[in-house]
């Protein structure tokens, strides 16, 4: 019985390699293929896929938003995650949102279809490299209050509201923003942010 799979890539001519490559498979069948994230879950529930094969940047939602809503509707269907950035913290999130494969898009072709057949028999599928480095302490360059910091900054608070909720002065909050731009080698503080959150520091 061959293995159910859909593919979720923005990339219209990446998207039909991967389609083109998985049909050489005799035992995998690809079903469904879609170029957004918010098309991911209402064609999942019309297919029923084994495997969801989904890039982690796509438009309307992200890769990792749909593969939790995914795993939330339809729990039996298992996510593999594509992505061009080997960031651990990257790797960490997609764990939380209970994905089963993380590999690289530089991986060998070949890979894909042994981790499509491993992911469907209940198994994990992830890159070799950034599970070793998953859960590296070092991760970021941020202290804990910094990242702090930085998430209140993210969702919108200014240097005075966050000195109020973190008990400390303008000043200092100013002064935490920039040394975290300065560490991350960022252009202001909203390219901070994007950074940070590209990495899986903070949500």
């Amino acid at each position: 019985m061959s293995v159910r799979v859909l593919i979720a890539e923005d990339v219209s001519m990446l998207r039909e390699a991967l389609v083109a490559l998985l049909e050489l498979e005799s035992d995998l069948e690809v079903v469904a293929a879609v170029g957004r994230g918010d098309a991911i879950v209402p064609t999942a529930l019309r297919a029923r896929p084994d495997v969801a094969v989904i890039d982690i940047s796509l438009p309307g939602i992200d890769g990792l938003s749909a593969a939790k809503e995914l795993h939330r509707q339809l729990p039996h269907c298992r996510t593999i995650m594509m992505t061009g950035m080997g960031r651990s913290g990257t790797l960490r999130r997609a764990l939380d949102a209970k994905v089963a494969g993380f590999l690289l898009k530089d991986s060998d072709p070949h890979r894909l279809a042994q981790a499509i057949r491993a992911v469907a028999a209940g198994q994990r599928a992830i890159d070799p490299e950034l599970a070793l480095s998953a859960w590296d302490v070092q991760d970021t360059p941020l202290t804990r209050r910094e990242l702090e910091v930085l998430r209140l900054a993210a969702q919108g608070a200014e240097a005075g509201e966050i000195a109020g909720r973190l008990y400390l002065t303008k000043g200092t909050v100013r002064n935490y923003l920039t040394s975290i731009v300065t560490k991350l080698n960022a252009r202001n503080r909203v390219d901070a942010v994007r950074i940070a959150e590209q990495a899986g520091w903070i949500p």
